[in-house]
């Protein structure tokens, strides 16, 4: 696996950092996040400490703390003799996350379906009169926001919160691969009728057993398509 130097020559402008909004330490969070996101850090790439602090123009203090942050969430890999590099998968880690993701996310989508207030059924069906609009002639970012919504009310329905703090450790790691299906049209149609399936079967039928299965079907497919784009967009930093 070849890791790459700092992106010298395609460093950002020098952010403006409020010093009386949220700590430092998550603004640059934010920030270190956005650009692995946007794929202006690419995995492989070394995160030199110096110039992060002249990008960010912020103390060494901070930088150390966002990157431990970043470290928790897998989207930073701290490597031997070459310090903290944007984190690289191969097939086999995703297809490992996506394993997991189903399940968990499965088990969310039977759990709300056995466990939500009426109140909650609404919002989730909500949700779904507003994919076309949203998600189906949306932007990326108006995209982006409504499946957020999605989740967050399926699982405030299915009433757990080890699930739920389970699954927003999957979420993190799993950011970029969803922005992916965002970007892509042809998968935007898919995801649609999945969600829509989802939906019906855990807010409208209440049935567990169909809303999970559905769910599952959705992680699936969504990993597929993961796998494929990702090691298309790095496939000079995979490991054969």
């Amino acid at each position: 696996m070849e890791y790459v130097g700092f992106w010298e020559n395609s460093m950002p402008n020098q952010r403006a950092i409020s010093r009386t909004a949220a700590p430092l330490r998550q603004q640059v969070v934010q920030f270190i996040r956005e650009d692995i996101l946007q794929e202006n850090l690419k995995p492989g790439q070394r995160l030199v400490e110096s110039a992060l602090c002249q990008a960010y123009d912020v103390s060494r203090t901070v930088v150390r703390e966002a990157l431990r942050q970043l470290e928790s969430e897998h989207l930073i890999t701290v490597v031997p003799n070459s310090g903290p590099v944007v984190t690289v998968l191969t097939e086999q880690d995703i297809q490992a996350i996506y394993v997991v993701r189903a399940n968990l996310e499965g088990l969310a989508a039977r759990l709300f379906a056995e466990n939500a207030t009426d109140a909650e059924c609404k919002k989730l069906l909500k949700i779904a009169s507003r994919l076309d609009q949203e998600y189906r002639h949306g932007t990326i970012q108006s995209r982006e926001i409504i499946k957020a919504e999605f989740y967050d009310v399926l699982i405030s329905g299915a009433n757990n919160n080890v699930l739920r703090e389970t699954l927003a450790l999957i979420h993190a790691r799993i950011a970029i691969f969803r922005r992916y299906a965002f970007i892509d049209e042809s998968r935007t149609e898919e995801s649609i009728s999945e969600l829509e399936a989802i939906i019906d079967f855990a807010a409208n039928k209440r049935d567990g057993d169909a809303a999970e299965k559905a769910c599952r079907h959705h992680i699936d497919l969504a990993a597929i398509y993961a796998k494929k784009e990702y090691v298309s967009r790095n496939k000079d930093v995979i490991d054969p």
